[in-house]
């Protein structure tokens, strides 16, 4: 039975610190929000905004391979 009980406590305690990320995660978000709530008031465009944020968090090689595949398909469209 004291492994039952381990397995109880350690469960319980993945969960709570689960719960406890998951709020931190909902805070953050909402900061995020704002913070893009500001730069709208200031005159930003916030979708382009968030591409940019997007594409900084790639790797130098994937942004470039996914920039050379963009270009390819809006040519093959005639787009470019």
């Amino acid at each position: 039975m004291a492994k039952s009980g381990f397995a109880e406590g350690k469960l319980r305690s993945l969960i709570e610190r689960i719960e406890r990320l998951e709020e931190e995660k909902a805070a953050l978000a909402a900061d995020i929000r704002e913070v893009y709530s500001e730069a709208k008031g200031e005159g930003f465009d916030v979708k382009i905004m968030r591409q940019v944020v997007r594409i900084r968090r790639l790797e130098a090689a994937d942004r470039q391979e996914q920039e050379a595949i963009l270009d390819l398909y809006l040519t093959a469209l005639g787009v470019k």
